[in-house]
């Protein structure tokens, strides 16, 4: 499906050749860096690129194994900010997130401590293994860049991303996510296996070279402006009024669909726009078209809806019942 060239903008030569000398530049110097440690995983990847320039937080789902913590940690490794890393456990406490304020007896006042989470990369693996209070600690802190401890606000400084990993297979010592932080993720990446030509490569990249040396050893190619700036132009990329009621009816139809007893809230809406620009900005484009839209709505969608309990005995999946809503849709041209 190919958009006509009458509806597009026609953009000046510079901003062209910014975009194509610049960003796309970047781009692929990132997606370079990336596959030297990592093999295959493209739509992986290119997903979280994509949250990275929307500047929004990111939700990896995949069996154990599958390079989803060594990806994201190479991301951070590739942008020239702090990073942390946080392992959930059922004991975790939200003050061991979040910080706490320590009583200063020379001063006699009370001294806020800050913890992990105020970095600009904060990695938390396992994140469905704390329990709900500090699942809670979570909400203001990816919602509006800041925390509040004893009355005091502290804000975070930028960028700030949060990227959390989860294993869907195992149950046990896990804590079901609250909607309202599964909302506040931009998008939920799933992972499955490699295929078997990709699993000969990661042999034989294991082989040659330990995969921790090559982490170590990977140089920042993004610097803070840099990305400021990448993400600057996802936001000034056009779209039409029509792609935006499109991305509206899409949103619009998980609330009335029979197979759903939760649709998506009008956070989803914003969220298939930044991601539709995103992914239109890594094809080199200056614009969005629908093509950017469907293969967004799956990454947007899947965790904030609900299906009803007779879809989940027949099998289906979110995924599913986003291909059939856009199918009966008529596309914008």
């Amino acid at each position: 499906m190919e958009a006509t060239e009458q509806n597009m903008p026609q953009p000046a030569a510079d901003e062209i050749q910014t975009i194509h000398n610049n960003l796309s530049l970047l781009i692929e110097q990132v997606q370079e860096h990336i596959h030297r440690v990592i093999v295959g995983q493209n739509g992986m990847i290119e997903q979280l690129l994509a949250g990275l320039l929307a500047d929004g937080h990111i939700l990896i789902e995949g069996v154990p194994g599958v390079a989803k913590t060594l990806t994201a940690k190479l991301l951070a490794k590739l942008i020239d900010t702090r990073f942390s890393r946080l392992q959930f456990t059922p004991d975790l406490m939200p003050s061991d997130v979040l910080g706490t304020s320590i009583f200063n007896p020379q001063s006699s006042t009370f001294q806020f401590k800050a913890g992990p989470v105020f970095s600009n990369i904060v990695l938390i693996d396992e994140i469905n293994r704390a329990p709900a209070k500090t699942q809670a600690a979570l909400f203001e802190v990816m919602e509006e860049r800041q925390v509040t401890v004893d009355g005091i606000t502290h804000k975070m400084q930028s960028p700030f991303m949060v990227i959390a990993t989860q294993n869907p297979i195992e149950h046990e010592g896990t804590y079901r996510l609250p909607e309202a932080q599964l909302d506040r993720f931009l998008m939920k990446i799933t992972v499955g296996y490699p295929t078997l030509e990709e699993e000969i490569k990661i042999l034989g990249r294991h082989n040659q070279q330990a995969i921790t040396e090559l982490l170590h050893n990977m140089p920042p190619v993004i610097s803070p402006e840099i990305l400021e700036n990448a993400r600057q132009q996802v936001r000034a990329t056009h779209i039409e009024s029509k792609l935006l009621e499109f991305i509206a009816k899409i949103v619009w139809e998980t609330r009335n669909d029979r197979s759903l007893y939760l649709g998506a809230s009008p956070r989803a809406s914003i969220a298939l726009l930044q991601i539709a620009k995103a992914f239109s900005v890594l094809n080199g484009r200056l614009y969005v078209i629908p093509e950017d839209i469907i293969r967004a709505a799956p990454a947007v969608l899947r965790h904030r809806i609900a299906l009803t309990p007779e879809r989940e005995m027949e099998g289906a999946t979110t995924d599913d019942v986003i291909k059939e809503i856009i199918a009966r849709m008529e596309i914008p041209r």
